[in-house]
């Protein structure tokens, strides 16, 4: 796959059906000079760990990245972002999930039993998460994506956003085994 142009996806994966949506996240990404290399798995489940989190046009490019792949990715983030009324409903229709980050609220339960009803749905979820949980600095990575993917029983996929080189790497999926 040439690194200069967004990767199709299998034909089984569901795709965003808005035109203008996708438009939107091509003219983006050309725009900031933005590609993908890798390729896009074809699995119904999976857990996807970006890292390093360090930006704040981590998000941004994200968006940008998914809506021109065409496909629906759920993401944790902090559930204050959610308190601004239009920006928490925003927010929600992009795939995101509120996640109470100073009390244990069972997220991780949470999620897998979603995914678990995902599967017996026969449906596809895709999950998006930053390992260090916030944009600072931290010395290690948190543990709820490993939880979650190893307690439903899906893969690991692992990415990086190359902020020299304006890449999205998609290059690794595992099974975690505990």
């Amino acid at each position: 796959m040439s690194a200069s142009r967004i990767p199709q996806l299998p034909a089984e994966v569901p795709q965003v059906r808005s035109r203008w949506r996708r438009w939107v996240g091509l003219i983006g990404l050309a725009l900031g000079g933005w590609r993908v290399e890798g390729n896009l798995p074809n699995l119904r489940k999976f857990v996807l760990i970006v890292a390093p989190h360090t930006s704040n046009w981590d998000f941004p490019v994200a968006m940008l990245l998914k809506s021109a792949m065409g496909i629906e990715v759920k993401f944790w983030a902090k559930d204050s972002l959610f308190t601004i009324p239009v920006f928490g409903r925003w927010l929600r229709w992009l795939g995101g999930v509120p996640l109470m980050r100073k009390a244990a609220s069972g997220v991780v339960a949470q999620m897998v039993a979603l995914i678990q009803r995902k599967k017996a749905e026969s449906s596809y979820f895709w999950l998006a998460l930053s390992p260090e949980g916030t944009r600072s600095y931290q010395p290690g990575w948190r543990s709820g994506f490993y939880r979650v993917a190893l307690e439903a029983g899906v893969p690991l996929a692992l990415a990086s956003l190359d902020y020299s080189k304006k890449t999205l790497v998609l290059r690794h999926y595992v099974q975690l085994s505990g």
